[in-house]
């Protein structure tokens, strides 16, 4: 046991709650760990694995004044050495105890801080960082419409399958980017894990029909704010991009982590290939609101605008507005992804609107709204056709049997759904002119539209329900660990006599390691006596061990020994 953890936690347990949860989340303490009081937490908080741990964590600059500490120089007081203080590295006085100064030895010295200049980018550079932040924020959009439709699976260790990928690139994205995009769209919440596969969360929603410019501020402003510790700025921005790669000197992984930062840097936009920064990411360097304006100007103009084709295809101009695009594209398919891009309108993705909750009228007051070029007749006709024969299956739940009920106006369908080979697993069961099955009825549904029947949801009180086929889900949580359990357990056992307490951990230790100790004992008259002994036992109050002197056995009060040292092993 640590002769050095005693001082420690008699400062752990002087510590207020709120600063010893502080240093147990910095630390990666688990909130669940079954530390008994807190000779326990200094004890592991000293460890050389736990030290291991945290040591990585630091900033150049916290790691260049432990060293300096370490090595017995004084430090002035500062920001980095009360930092390793509450992260208890550094003790109160100031100096460290040895395990830390052993595992501070074995890091190497923290090379000089890089230049603090950050050069601006020229007009070439600039114009070609606002081409990828907007192919950036275009490809998330894309990517969160797919999950949207259809979330996608992971593989074990959280990313994307290969399968997936593919996918996303037959609609635009390129492969290589998507992990990038996909933990850019995470950061900014707008993507979540749930059930091992990835869901667009409620704030899609509102992100998709935002502006090109609001889309790219939440993004950026959401990158910069999950930045690691060692490259944030004193003022709540970054420190210069030439500077990330020293920015936490003793974590192995970090240097490849610093590089996967900056490229998603790059795809945002903040910095430009030759490294320079553009006008508009220094706002948010230097921790302020963003600023789009100045890459805004170098965008493509959107269009509000639309030309509808007699070939059930649509074309745009130019980029399209956010929200009109994500609109439109319930009710038609895009065929290509440019600044004009295309679209193709079919009888299914028209069906995927109606489901959607849209109607005849508000498609065709839609398209009219966006059009220049008029609805052209099949275009008008392929929508009423289409929304004559939504609803023609209605599903819903039978009140009394409560079953999953299947009813149409054309007996045809009815027996065409009886007999379909694809719709075996649910079970129906011919009920007078209707269907049934034990099968949910949301599932019933979206079977038979997978299987292209012109199916919809009914209420109880018989109306029609729109269809949502994968609900949003909640943002993760990203609340700090709630040590209060922990830290109430530590309190209950932090008893008046300390000494007692430690002097009792100091035996039990002794005894497992079979020590050697210099024990100093009270006598009845007042007097002291030191004995060295060779612990052997400790039970019932009293402390066995060989006297190395006499070489005989002794057995001592625990509450007559005034401290034990130990002297050898």
């Amino acid at each position: 046991m640590s002769t050095h953890a005693r001082p420690l936690a008699e400062h752990l347990a002087a510590m207020s709650d709120a600063d010893l949860a502080e240093l147990f989340a910095a630390r990666g303490v688990r909130s669940d760990i079954g530390w008994q009081d807190f000779f326990d937490a200094a004890e592991a908080l000293l460890e050389p694995s736990s030290l291991a741990k945290a040591l990585p964590r630091l900033t150049l600059s916290e790691a260049t004044t432990l060293r300096r500490i370490a090595a017995g120089e004084e430090v002035a007081d500062s920001a980095d050495l009360h930092a390793l203080q509450r992260l208890a590295l550094v003790r109160p006085d100031g100096g460290v105890v040895p395990p830390v100064a052993a595992a501070v030895s074995e890091r190497p010295a923290p090379s000089a801080p890089a230049s603090e200049h950050q050069a601006t980018a020229g007009d070439s550079a600039a114009a070609h960082a606002a081409e990828r932040a907007f192919t950036t924020v275009a490809a998330i959009a894309d990517l969160l419409l797919a999950a949207k439709d259809r979330p996608f699976a992971l593989l074990a260790g959280g990313m994307l399958s290969a399968g997936e990928k593919r996918q996303l690139t037959e609609s635009g994205v390129a492969t290589d980017a998507v992990d990038d995009l996909v933990a850019i769209a995470s950061t900014a919440g707008l993507v979540a894990v749930g059930d091992r596969r990835l869901h667009t969360t409620g704030g899609a929603d509102v992100w998709l029909r935002s502006s090109v410019s609001q889309r790219w501020s939440e993004l950026a402003r959401a990158f910069r704010d999950a930045l690691p510790r060692g490259v944030r700025s004193d003022e709540g921005g970054w420190i210069p991009l030439s500077a990330w790669a020293q920015a936490h000197p003793w974590d192995p992984a970090w240097p490849e982590r610093s590089t996967v930062l900056s490229d998603r840097a790059r795809l945002l936009g903040l910095v430009a290939d030759d490294g320079t920064e553009p006008a508009w990411a220094a706002p948010l360097r230097d921790g302020l609101d963003a600023d789009p304006a100045a890459l805004t100007t170098l965008l493509p103009a959107e269009v509000d605008r639309i030309f509808l084709q007699n070939d059930l295809s649509a074309i745009s101009p130019g980029p399209l507005a956010p929200a009109l695009d994500v609109r439109l594209r319930t009710v038609a398919t895009r065929e290509s992804a440019a600044q004009a891009s295309t679209y193709r309108f079919t009888p299914e993705s028209v069906a995927r609107a109606l489901v959607a909750g849209e109607t005849e009228e508000s498609l065709v007051d839609f398209l009219e709204s966006i059009s220049l070029t008029g609805i052209p007749q099949p275009l008008r006709y392929l929508v009423a056709q289409t929304a004559q024969r939504h609803g023609l299956v209605r599903v819903s739940t039978d009140s009394e049997t409560g079953r999953t009920r299947i009813e149409s106006s054309d007996p045809h369908l009815i027996e065409a759904i009886g007999v379909d080979q694809a719709l075996r697993p649910l079970a129906l069961a011919k009920h007078v002119e209707s269907l049934t099955t034990r099968v949910g009825r949301d599932t019933v549904y979206w079977a038979l539209s997978d299987a292209r029947y012109p199916a919809t949801l009914v209420g109880e009180d018989g109306t029609v329900l729109t269809g949502e086929r994968h609900a949003a889900v909640p943002a993760p949580d990203d609340d700090a660990p709630d040590y209060s359990t922990l830290i109430a357990a530590l309190r209950s056992h932090q008893g008046p006599d300390a000494d007692a307490a430690w002097l009792d951990r100091e035996l039990e230790a002794a005894v497992r390691a079979k020590a050697v100790l210099q024990v100093t004992v009270g006598m009845p008259d007042g007097s002291t006596r030191e004995l060295l002994l060779e612990a052997t036992g400790l039970g019932g109050g009293r402390l066995r061990g060989r006297d190395k002197a006499a070489d005989v056995e002794r057995t001592l009060p625990v509450s007559s020994i005034r401290a034990a040292t130990v002297i050898a092993q």
